[in-house]
C-alpha cells in the first residue's frame, strides 16, 4: 500500500488526528511518509491547516503538501467559488500523490468532510481521486448514535464505484462511553462489512506530541503499523446484557 485515502463520514470526526496517527505509526515502523491535503477550507493564508497539524503531532519526519486552500469553511467548490479561487481536479490530486509517492513509502490523501463532497462544479470527489489512484480508503467514523449509517453508507459508496473500504477506525472514542457508543462499536464491521482498523482516545490531538507519536500505535491495528486489537477493544468496552423489567 503506497497510497491511502482517508476519508469521514462527516467533518469535525477526528479525521486529521486519525491520519497524524496513521503516520506517526508508520514512521515509527521505519517507513518515509507524506500527507497530501489537496483541499484545505477554512483557514488564513498564514495559518497552519490540517496537513501542519499531522506534521505537528506525528513528526517533522512526515513531508506535508497542500494543493489548494479556500479562506471559508465549507465544501471546496463552493468555498473556491465564492472566493473566487480556481477548484481542485481529481487528476490534479492524483497526480500529486504519484509524485509524492515517488519519495515515500506511504503518501496520506485526506480529504474534506465526507467522500463524495464536491471538489468541482463537475460534481468530481475525493472517490474520483482514489480511482485513479486505485488507492484504497480508511474510513474515518464517530461513535455514538447515526454512525452505523453513516459509515455503511460510506462503504457502499465506495463499493458501488469499484473502490476498496480499508476499514474503520473511530475518531473520537469517548473517555466514558455510552451504551450506544459500545454497541456501535460491535456493530460498526457488521453493518459496513468493513473491519474494525482502530480507536482514537478522545482528546489524543491535545496530547504533547512526543506522547501522540509513541501511544499512536497502540490505537491502530497491525494493518496499520499499530498494536491494537480490535478482538481485545471489544471485550473490553462489550455492553451489559440486557435485563426485562422484573425479570
Amino acid at each position: 500500500m503506497t497510497v491511502l485515502i482517508v476519508s469521514g463520514t462527516g467533518t469535525e470526526i477526528g479525521k486529521t488526528v486519525v491520519t497524524a496517527a496513521v503516520a506517526a505509526a508508520a514512521v515509527a515502523a521505519g517507513r518515509s511518509v507524506a500527507v497530501l491535503k489537496p483541499a484545505q477550507t477554512g483557514v488564513g493564508p498564514h495559518e497552519p491547516g490540517d496537513a501542519a497539524e499531522v506534521v505537528r503531532l506525528a513528526g517533522s519526519a512526515v513531508t506535508a503538501m497542500e494543493l489548494a486552500r479556500y479562506p471559508e469553511p465549507l465544501a471546496p467548490d463552493t468555498a473556491a467559488r465564492r472566493a473566487g479561487l480556481p477548484t481542485l481536479a481529481p487528476a490534479q490530486i492524483a497526480e500529486a500523490a504519484r509524485r509524492l509517492s515517488e519519495d515515500h513509502d506511504l503518501v496520506l490523501v485526506e480529504g474534506a468532510g465526507g467522500l463524495l463532497v464536491r471538489f468541482d462544479e463537475a460534481g468530481n470527489t475525493l472517490a474520483d481521486a482514489a480511482r485513479l489512484l486505485d488507492a484504497p480508503t480508511l474510513i474515518v467514523t464517530q461513535a455514538g448514535l447515526g454512525t452505523l449509517n453513516s459509515t455503511t453508507l460510506t462503504a457502499e459508496g465506495l463499493r458501488a464505484r469499484g473502490l476498496t473500504p480499508l476499514g474503520v477506525v473511530v475518531g473520537s472514542w469517548p473517555q466514558s462511553a455510552d451504551l450506544a457508543a459500545r454497541c456501535n462499536l460491535a456493530d460498526l464491521p457488521k453493518s459496513s462489512e468493513v473491519p474494525l482498523l482502530g480507536a482514537v482516545p478522545e482528546g489524543s490531538g491535545t496530547l504533547p506530541p512526543e506522547r501522540f507519536r509513541a501511544a499512536a500505535p497502540s490505537w491502530l491495528a497491525p494493518s496499520l503499523a499499530g498494536t491494537w486489537s480490535a478482538e481485545t477493544f471489544l471485550t473490553t468496552w462489550s455492553p451489559p446484557a440486557f435485563t426485562a423489567i422484573g425479570a
